[in-house]
């Protein structure tokens, strides 16, 4: 348990996704038990901002997840990060800048929102006997950037503005999250393939005459454990030494 939170703790330390990707690959077998499954999940997410007149947009995710079995074999707690973790809008409509000249050039133009985060899902998982699983829970987001992307053809040319909006976005974002998917049987240890719903509950923007918005995205997703494989080994020889012992 200590292993898992000092990962845990590194990875909101850190601001690249890669960095927590490969400390997953190295400490893979050593947060792995028979009780506890770890791996690295990923995918395409779809999200939008409700009450915002927009388009969705979509993104890639990346973490890493725990299933920490319960006293039922069918029952587990799923939890994790998603490192990296893209929310926002696409197509939305264009704001004064506060430059006229900058108005003026983007006049016209598109906006796209872009709001990351370090997720963090807590949730019950249930798996039927025919590998199809469900879960439900919260999720937690801690945010990291936020910044909106003008965009414009001026006579020809691509013209991009980044106007970082982090000031005006809430650093705790907090909802409901469903999901199911199923356990696919491939090699020894298999792959999970998932859907899941996020459901924000918590105002996006600052202050009290703001629209009241809220973040929903959808995962697509594939969790493939990492180093379980050697993790039983190692418990097998650990067993088998133990036997030796009292043999003895």
């Amino acid at each position: 348990m200590k292993k898992i939170l000092f990962l845990l703790v590194l990875c909101f330390g850190f601001q690249k996704s890669h960095s927590q990707v490969l400390m997953s690959l190295i400490f893979g077998d050593k947060l792995n038990s028979p009780n506890i499954e770890f791996g690295l999940e990923g995918g395409a997410n779809f999200s939008t901002i409700s009450n915002l007149d927009s388009d969705h947009r979509t993104d890639f995710n990346l973490g890493f997840y725990f299933d920490f079995n319960l006293k039922n074999p069918s029952w587990m707690f799923n939890t994790g990060v998603i490192v990296k973790s893209t929310m926002g809008a696409d197509n939305v409509a264009i704001y004064s800048l506060n430059d006229e000249k900058l108005d003026a050039v983007f006049a016209g133009g598109s906006v796209k929102r872009t709001i990351n985060y370090f997720n963090v899902p807590l949730m019950i998982k249930y798996k039927f006997n025919n590998n199809i699983y469900i879960k439900a829970g919260t999720q937690l987001g801690l945010l990291s950037t936020a910044n909106d992307m003008f965009h414009q053809n001026y006579y020809g040319d691509d013209l991009e503005y980044k106007n970082n909006i982090r000031d005006k976005i809430h650093v705790v974002d907090a909802g409901l999250a469903l999901g199911l998917g199923y356990r696919l049987k491939t090699g020894k240890y298999g792959m999970n393939l998932g859907l899941q719903y996020y459901y924000g509950l918590v105002p996006l923007l600052k202050g009290d005459n703001s629209p009241t918005q809220y973040n929903r995205s959808l995962y697509v997703t594939a969790g493939l454990p990492i180093g379980k494989g050697k993790a039983a080994k190692k418990a097998a020889e650990k067993k088998k030494k133990a036997e030796e012992g009292l043999g003895q």
